[in-house]
């Protein structure tokens, strides 16, 4: 049997969704080539090729401040094709539900995340609290209730994209050392259960939890009992020394990382590529028991292989594919996920990956169907 969560997150699980990760790029990247400026074609793209859940950012800071104000955006990062790579301009509360309507009508589940992008005004920092962190939530999925899109749409809600990473929650008070926050913490796990306990007092039928892709090394140590599910984001890259062989280091406004991948990512993968599968499937089974010992199922939107790639020159991603097949299937194998992605480079703004649909439709029927071919099956075993 597949792990499932209560049956309060109203979606049929009887078998595993493909999810797809749009991030804030469903609402930034609406400039001409961007890849999103056409909803209707780009959802219809997302159903053709086998999706049944999205994940987005709606933003929900911005939402309770002011829902219908015009937003000036500041750039994370103009490396990556996530979002904006410039300053861009931006209203919440509107294009949002008419983007959920859009996702309705095809049937696509909508999972609810946020990076908390950060606004020419930073109005993310005025999240002081847990109960702060809460009420942005409620009133975000008030919003959405008010436009009838709240019962039969929403899949789940993560409250914090990565928590407790500062790059996503710069609001967070530091722990008593002077460090961010863990997860295995007391501080932590407080901010965690309070936020969630707030926001389901409101929404009790709605599916909840904290996304995660760091401090793997205390798992068994962090108190995930008030989550309806895990969603840990996972690559080969964080069970292995692959990036420190390449030489990339997540440079988020310089060339040089994507220059090290031109020189060597696909060349040290080629020289053992079993070696690094072999990372992935380990890591892959080691959060497989984790979700196990706690008994919550799980979800993954970001994964399986590299964590940032791009259509850049002399980038091929024939590689990439053959790492994040092999991440599927071997999640698959383990019957704990009851969603997952085929990588988080499923958007059309990657268009080396979008345009294989044949791809794309050969891993979301295997999602679907629930299984991974017998040979990943017995491997995970």
């Amino acid at each position: 049997m597949w792990c499932t969560v209560a049956p309060a997150c109203r979606p049929d699980l009887n078998k595993p969704w493909a999810i797809a990760m749009w991030d804030f790029s469903w609402l930034e990247r609406r400039w001409p080539g961007a890849g999103y400026e056409d909803w209707d074609r780009i959802l219809g793209e997302l159903v053709e090729r086998g999706y049944d859940a999205v994940r987005i950012d709606p933003y929900p800071h911005l939402l309770a401040a002011a829902p219908d104000r015009a937003w000036t955006l500041l750039p994370c990062w103009n490396q990556q094709d996530w979002g904006s790579p410039a300053l861009t301009r931006v209203a919440v509360r509107e294009p949002l539900l008419e983007f959920l309507r859009g996702c309705r009508s095809r049937g696509v589940r909508v999972a609810l995340s946020s990076w908390f992008r950060q606004d020419k005004d930073d109005v993310r920092m005025q999240i002081r609290t847990p109960q702060d962190h809460a009420v942005i939530w409620v009133e975000t999925l008030r919003i959405l209730e008010q436009g009838g899109l709240l019962d039969d749409n929403l899949f789940y809600v993560d409250l914090c994209n990565e928590f407790p990473l500062r790059e996503w929650a710069p609001f967070l008070p530091s722990g008593a050392d002077g460090n961010v926050l863990r997860r295995a913490s007391a501080p932590g796990t407080a901010w965690m259960r309070e936020a969630i306990a707030a926001v389901r007092d409101r929404y009790p039928g709605l599916a909840l939890c904290f996304s995660i892709t760091s401090e793997y090394d205390t798992l068994l140590q962090q108190d995930v009992s008030f989550m309806d599910l895990l969603e840990p984001h996972l690559w080969m890259t964080h069970f292995s020394d692959f990036y420190g062989r390449v030489g990339y280091r997540y440079e988020r406004f310089a060339t040089t990382g994507y220059e090290n991948l031109v020189a060597n990512g696909e060349r040290i993968y080629r020289g053992d590529p079993e070696h690094w599968s072999r990372s992935l499937q380990e890591g892959i089974r080691r959060i497989a028991a984790w979700s196990e010992h706690v008994g919550k199922p799980l979800v993954t939107t970001e994964c399986w292989g590299v964590v940032d790639y791009k259509d850049w020159p002399l980038l091929d991603w024939g590689w990439v594919r053959e790492l994040c097949e092999v991440g599927v299937d071997t999640a698959l194998s383990t019957r704990r996920w009851m969603a997952m992605a085929t990588s988080n480079f499923c958007g059309p703004q990657f268009v080396g990956m979008w345009r294989d649909i044949a791809w794309h439709r050969r891993l979301t029927d295997r999602i679907h169907r629930g299984h991974a071919p017998m040979e990943a099956a017995e491997q995970g075993a």
